[in-house]
């Protein structure tokens, strides 16, 4: 017995000496800064330098069977790079050779992640974890992922609160699998829709795009980065990268000062302060300096005025492109001193850093604090996220957390929300459902690829709800329904119009699905970073015309489309035209002939059984144009929030739009009355309070966009012709009426005055209140009396 007890005391000893003996970085009770301090101590240069390198992550395991397990790739990776890192670990597509087939599922995808983290910390000197960094702009970019309406979609609810519902699921579903940063949310401000990546964006109005940013990042990280199914956020791309000239994905722009602190800036701005823990440099320079290297940008405005903590990314391969396309470097070395002294942190491609910036620091040209700065925000994420005390994923719980019947309802409710009716004559619109017969028509009626956006991983066929089988899903048992393609987004030589115009003439209304494609096929080629190879002429097969690399010359309906549409029209059969697309397409010839249209972007994986839900009155659409819809090239830019001076006509149309920014309708109609504004100005700031009634006239409950405009009358600098100040998406059932209000305070009109100053100004403004930017229905004017410094 005594033996007994002496090595239980020997044991204990030993514990307690064991836990005496934990180095203070692995010590979770000590404050995060002092562990960061204590780890830094003990790296070497190599491992500091290879912390800030993050590999592209899809190679970095072998499957074989139901087997996961860290790649040879990987290991030698770690042993000469001691990465930090890795990107895209989990995503599959055409571009990373990913398939259903040898790519992962979620179960597997958890168990990738926890090999790779067990790597690291049992075959590493000092076991520090990665941070796997994943897409995730509507959806994690996975395999059993549920796949969201890209961001323009997103923005076409005009409602922050269930974008940031969906941003908590997107999130939940990417950190159940291991990934603790989405990149997303994207805060381009698109006023090029030539530009490939429209469809990433929130659109034209920095206001929007800076609610949704918020919602995004909101829902991504929760109350505090680290909480459980919490993922930090990747704001994207630092800064005008949308407007390139002449639309060329990664080319230059032309914006002034001014003009990036009014409307380029100020989505970021928001997202920063409510927590971002990420930020990626865009391609492009601004005034002549590649932001990947630009210290105003970095150090300036994202740390120093609004306080960034977190670590900033380069995109990938932008590092290099210093040396590169840019050519403001001589050598790789070079381009790697640039990037970190500007206030870059990690690289995106491991090649950029790597030996080019230990070559900098061991031949003194980046000092010690400044490597260790950067360093240090790594670390302090990896800290906060809780890495070193929980590195693994339970893979128990992933069918609990990804792809549920929960999450794709949320889906389908993103995508109604999103949907935009453009027209709807003589009350085209609901469809019966007993109709005896309907045709549905189209290169996106039944391809499941083409309603999904770019950024999305390969998808069973039978997950994705189509325009075809959403419509059978809602019809009734006696109702015929006949489907015929008609043609392709873009190939010419297969089309098969007479059958179409066949079905048509048969049917009692037709519905034709036309629009673009995003959809990635495994015969592009693509560039090293990711964007696609685009091969112009008539030979293409390839239905992609918008996406990351796709750029356009026009936004005519391309293929046989029209061709289609005209011929369907000229049978004299009711036509519905429905549009799944990435970017505003020109749609004059449809807007004057066609008697019902309806824009669902990239609806996502349930968009057929959404849509559908709208064409036959199930669900009352109210979503708003978040980008406008020009009638021809020659128009652009044609954003609604220009600056002054109003613009003139042109010799061949005027110069609006066909649908302006915030334009959509209704089943049901609202009249807006009682407009009441209240001004009470004080020391430091001012409340302007506005309210007014807004009832439903209709047959039919619905929302209602209420959409709050500002015009700055006189302004010391030139300010736009009229700017979204507020908006509010606000259900009223049918009869009813409902207050609606908003305030106003001096954050709301400031501007960058003559003495690059912010302040709000003195003198008239007016207030201009209704249901799109085209569409005014009351406004007032405020005077203030004083100029408020900010």
């Amino acid at each position: 017995m005594k033996i007994k007890y002496l090595l239980l005391f020997g044991l204990a000893s030993i514990g307690l000496q064991a836990e005496a003996q934990v180095l203070p970085y692995k010590n979770s009770q000590l404050p995060i800064e002092d562990r960061v301090q204590d780890l830094l101590g003990r790296m070497t240069v190599e491992e500091k330098v290879g912390q800030l390198s993050k590999l592209l992550g899809w190679e970095m395991y072998e499957k074989d069977g139901k087997s996961v397990r860290a790649s040879k790739k990987f290991k030698d990776a770690v042993k000469q790079q001691h990465i930090g890192l890795l990107w895209a670990t989990l995503r599959a597509d055409p571009w990373t050779q990913k398939t259903l087939d040898n790519g992962l599922s979620p179960k597997e995808a958890a168990r990738a992640t926890n090999a790779l983290q067990k790597f690291m910390l049992d075959s590493t000197r000092l076991g520090i974890p990665l941070i796997l960094s994943e897409e995730a702009p509507h959806g994690h970019m996975a395999i059993g992922a549920t796949v969201f309406p890209t961001a323009i979609g997103q923005a076409s609810t005009w409602n922050p609160a269930l974008i940031q519902q969906m941003a908590s699921t997107i999130a939940r579903e990417t950190s159940a699998v291991g990934g603790k940063n989405g990149y997303g949310p994207v805060l381009d401000l698109a006023r090029d829709p030539r530009w490939s990546r429209t469809e990433e964006t929130y659109g034209e109005d920095p206001y929007l795009i800076g609610q949704m940013g918020e919602a995004m990042v909101s829902g991504f990280q929760g109350e505090k980065i680290g909480g459980t199914d919490n993922i930090i956020a990747t704001l994207k791309h630092f800064v005008a990268y949308a407007v390139p000239e002449g639309g060329h994905n990664g080319g230059s722009v032309s914006v002034g000062e001014r003009a990036l602190l009014h409307y380029y800036l100020p989505p970021f701005e928001k997202a920063v302060r409510a927590g971002a823990g990420s930020v990626m440099t865009a391609y492009n320079s601004i005034d002549g300096i590649p932001c990947s290297s630009n210290a105003w940008l970095l150090n300036d405005i994202l740390r120093k005025q609004w306080g960034f903590s977190g670590f900033v990314v380069s995109d990938l391969l932008s590092i290099s492109g210093l040396n590169g396309g840019h050519a403001t470097a001589e050598t790789a070395v070079d381009a790697a001193q640039q990037s970190i002294q500007a206030g870059l942190d990690v690289d995106l491609s491991g090649s950029g850093y790597n030996n080019n910036l230990l070559a900098a620091v061991k031949k003194g040209f980046v000092d010690q604090q400044t490597l260790d700065r950067a360093v240090s925000r790594v670390l302090h994420m990896k800290f906060s996220l809780g890495l070193f005390e929980q590195p693994y994923v339970d893979e128990k719980a992933v069918e609990k957390k990804v792809g549920t019947a929960a999450n794709k309802d949320l889906a389908r409710q993103v995508a109604r929300e999103a949907i935009v009716l453009l027209k709807n004559e003589k009350s085209t619109l609901p469809l019966s459902k007993s109709l005896k017969s309907i045709a549905v028509i189209g290169p996106n009626a039944d391809n499941i690829y083409n309603q999904l956006g770019d950024y999305t991983a390969p998808q069973p066929e039978e997950k994705v709800q189509t325009v075809l089988e959403g419509v059978r899903a809602l019809v009734s048992k006696s109702t015929r329904v006949d489907y015929v393609k008609g043609c392709a987004i873009r190939d010419t030589t297969a089309a098969d119009i007479d059958a179409a115009v066949a079905a048509a003439t048969g049917a009692d209304v037709t519905i034709v699905v036309l629009g673009g494609s995003s959809a990635r096929d495994f015969k592009t080629s693509y560039q090293a970073t990711g964007a696609a190879n685009v091969e112009s002429g008539a030979n293409t097969v390839s239905d992609m015309e918008s996406g990351e690399g796709f750029d356009r010359a026009t936004l005519d309906l391309l293929g046989n489309q029209m061709t289609l549409l005209k011929r369907l029209y000229a049978t004299g059969k009711p036509i519905v035209l429905v549009t799944i697309m990435g970017r505003p397409l020109n749609l004059n010839w449809a807007a004057e002939h066609i008697p019902a249209i309806v824009n669902a972007w990239y609806p996502g994986q349930e968009g057929g059984l959404a849509i559908a839900d709208v064409l036959f009155g199930d669900y009352n659409p109210a979503g708003r144009l978040p980008i406008s819809v020009a009638k021809a090239v020659g128009q652009l830019p044609i954003h609604y929030n220009h600056t002054k001076p109003t613009h003139h006509d042109y010799v061949e149309f005027d110069a609006k739009p066909l649908y302006a920014f915030g334009y959509g309708l209704s089943y049901t109609q609202f009249d807006y009355s009682d407009l009441r504004v209240e001004l009470a100005e004080n020391a430091d700031d001012f409340a302007c309070t506005v309210r007014l009634n807004v009832k439903n006239v209709g047959e039919r409950d619905g929302e209602e966009v209420v959409q709050l405009y500002v015009v700055d009358q006189v302004s010391s600098v030139v300010t736009p012709v009229k700017q979204l100040k507020k908006f509010i998406r606000q259900p009223i059932k049918k009869g009813e009426s409902q207050e609606v209000s908003f305030v106003l305070r001096k954050d709301d009109l400031k501007l960058w005055g003559l003495d690059r100053q912010w302040k709000t100004e003195k003198g008239k403004f007016k207030l201009l209140v209704g249901p799109a930017s085209d569409d005014i229905k009351l406004t007032e004017d405020i005077i203030l009396s004083k100029t408020y410094p900010l």
